[in-house]
C-alpha cells in the first residue's frame, strides 16, 4: 500500500464489511497504538500496564509515531488486522 494517509479505499474495503466499520477498526487501533508510543516515550522504572501493542507493519523502520491512524490503515492493507462483527458491535 502506498504510504499515504488513507491509501487505497477499495484495498482497504477488501478487509472490512462497510465504510463504518473501517473507521471503528482504524480508530480502536489508532488508540492502541497512541498508546504504545506513549509508553515507549517513558523511562523504564515508570511503565505501568497499559491497552498498547507495537505496531505490526512490516517496516518498522520507516513508521512515523506522529501518525498512528497511517499505521493503522496500512497494517488493515496488509491484513495484520481482523475482526469479526458481534450483536453489541466490533470486538
Amino acid at each position: 500500500m502506498s504510504k499515504t494517509i488513507f491509501g487505497d479505499l477499495d484495498a482497504l474495503l477488501q478487509h472490512t464489511d462497510s465504510k463504518f466499520s473501517l473507521v471503528n477498526i482504524v480508530t480502536k487501533r489508532a488508540r492502541q497504538l497512541n498508546n504504545w508510543i506513549r509508553v515507549q516515550q517513558l523511562p523504564a522504572a515508570d511503565r505501568r500496564e497499559f491497552f498498547a501493542s507495537e505496531p505490526l507493519v512490516d517496516d518498522k523502520d520507516d513508521i512515523n509515531p506522529n501518525k498512528p491512524v497511517s499505521i493503522a490503515l496500512d497494517e488493515i492493507a496488509e491484513g495484520h488486522i481482523g475482526y469479526h462483527r458481534t450483536k453489541e458491535g466490533i470486538k
